[in-house]
């Protein structure tokens, strides 16, 4: 049977490509090793550059210390966006290893995986080009997005290692389809929504690029769609009956508390503002070079089915399919963050997972831009100068997200982390703490918490942005301690002023207070 545009992959050739995969994870911890470096030597610190990363890390400690999924033991929670990670993380915890060196080796490998796996695809998705895939690892590689993402202790590297790889598995599954691939498609697809619930958005668009390459054989479809489901449903039925059970909803706390808690901003900003924003971070970067190269390598998948045979360019014919669907998830998933969760802080973390997509369509693109060996003296120079920009720029912004992630782990190690040592030096061990950042409060204070995030108080998710109704529900259940910086919003901004709350401790961080910013600050609450 004919198989339009695809043939046999060049990654599944394993043997050689086993071979060079230390070369890439040598190289990832090269620049992971950088950013740890500049952080420990240049700013004497160490940690994560966020605070969600204790949440993992919270998680983790108490599932290998008591076998419970809680963030406070005893207390049964769904406020893990990504199990797969802190089951992962748990790991090192019931090992013995060293909890940090054993959060940034995984997400170091995860980088080298990250790399070796686009170079592979590239390979695969432009054999006219064997060299785009290389070249676009190599970018991911040394990219600054990816890099901090690498050594932050938090999911986004596994989210985004495990998106390339589920392309390059269905890719493989059309070149040589059976149920067992079909299955392995949905398996990896479930793992993926256990880092991150967003990744099933990518399974659906695997799940229409199969309907739509066998629209002529209805039963291969279903047949197809089966075993995609049969095996997504091997880890999500237990994901979903969890959080069904604990919550009666069907994703983690956090999924709905960030909606929540930014749903005034919707109304503020157009879609369109909301959307060219997310796009933006996400360009920050040599990257940004590539964007001619990626605009026209996305036109070219789009008109190359409507140019005839005889009118195609001889050699490899490059997969059709496999661009289109790195453009549509590009675009799919940077407009569902437009639609619901407008935000850009931490450097685009939640956007950074589509940059690898990018990179590896914008390479492919430039690849029939630029010509730096053209004989006329224009295209040559400007081809040459477009290369050396980009090479130049990247390794600038490398250097620069260095300097970024080690000011971030500061800033953690400063506030949330300083805070926490604090309560559990200053409170006594039965104080219920209300806190909105809960990450290193919960990982290093042995008390009762009230999560004023709703992460793991899921009840506080309805009134999230009113202060009234939060104080109100901090004295009904007692909380003895408040803690959050006073200008997080306007909401905290007013209850920063509320009588009823007796400030005790600030931090008196410099850096903080250098950026016009508040410290994080402890109360005491009044009784009712």
């Amino acid at each position: 049977m004919k198989r339009d545009f695809v043939t046999e992959p060049d990654w599944l050739k394993m043997a050689t490509a086993r071979r060079a995969l230390p070369l890439w994870l040598l190289l990832a911890t090269l620049a992971g090793g950088v950013y740890l470096l500049v952080a420990a030597l240049g700013y004497g610190v160490t940690g994560f550059p966020l605070d969600d990363a204790w949440i993992h890390q919270t998680y983790a400690r108490n599932l290998a210390a008591t076998g419970q999924w809680a963030f406070v033991p005893g207390q049964t929670s769904a406020g893990s966006t990504a199990p797969l990670w802190s089951l992962l993380l748990s790991l090192g915890y019931w090992l013995g290893l060293p909890y940090r060196a054993w959060s940034y080796g995984l997400g170091i490998a995860a980088l080298g995986l990250t790399g070796w796996t686009v170079a592979r695809l590239g390979a695969d998705l432009f054999p006219a080009r064997p060299w785009v895939g290389p070249l676009a690892g190599l970018f991911c590689v040394l990219e600054w997005h990816l890099v901090w993402a690498a050594v932050s202790g938090m999911e986004t590297i596994l989210f985004i290692w495990l998106s390339v790889l589920i392309v390059g598995l269905w890719r493989m599954a059309e070149a040589r389809p059976s149920a067992g691939r079909w299955w392995g498609v949905g398996l990896l697809g479930g793992l993926l929504a256990l880092t991150r619930p967003e990744g099933l958005g990518l399974v659906g668009l695997i799940g229409l690029a199969v309907g739509w390459r066998l629209r002529r054989a209805p039963g291969r479809v279903l047949r197809s769609w089966m075993a995609i489901g049969v095996g997504l449903a091997v880890p999500l039925a237990p994901y979903l009956a969890f959080h069904y059970a604990t919550t009666g909803l069907p994703f983690p706390n956090t999924f709905y508390a960030k909606q929540q808690e930014y749903r005034a901003f919707l109304s503020l900003v157009p879609l369109g503002r909301r959307w060219l924003t997310m796009v933006g971070v996400t360009l920050v970067g040599g990257q940004v070079l590539l964007l001619p190269g990626f605009v026209y390598q996305v036109w070219r998948s789009v008109s190359r089915p409507f140019v005839t045979p005889a009118l195609s360019p001889p050699g490899p014919r490059p997969s059709v399919s496999g661009p289109l669907l790195l453009a549509a998830w590009w675009f799919a998933y940077l407009t569902v963050y437009a639609l619901r969760l407008p935000v850009t802080y931490q450097h685009g973390r939640y956007q950074m997972p589509v940059i690898p997509f990018f990179l590896l369509l914008g390479v492919a693109g430039m690849a029939y831009l630029v010509r730096p060996a053209a004989r006329a003296m224009l295209p040559r120079v400007l081809s040459r100068v477009t290369v050396a920009s980009t090479v130049l720029v990247g390794l600038a912004f490398l250097g620069l997200g260095a300097r970024a992630y080690a000011t971030d782990v500061a800033f953690i190690q400063g506030e949330m982390v300083a805070t926490a040592r604090w309560l559990e030096d200053n409170t006594p061990p039965d104080s219920l703490i209300a806190v909105h950042d809960i990450g290193a409060v919960g990982y290093f204070t042995r008390r009762p918490l009230l999560d004023l995030a709703g992460l793991v108080t899921p009840e506080v998710i309805p009134f999230i942005t009113d202060e009234v109704r939060l104080i109100e529900f901090m004295q009904n259940h007692g909380a003895d301690y408040v803690v959050f910086f006073p200008d997080w919003s306007d909401a905290y901004r007013r209850m920063a002023q509320d009588p009823r709350l007796e400030m005790v401790h600030t931090t008196g961080f410099e850096w903080t207070l250098r950026q016009g910013h508040a410290n994080m600050t402890v109360y005491r609450l009044q009784s009712p």
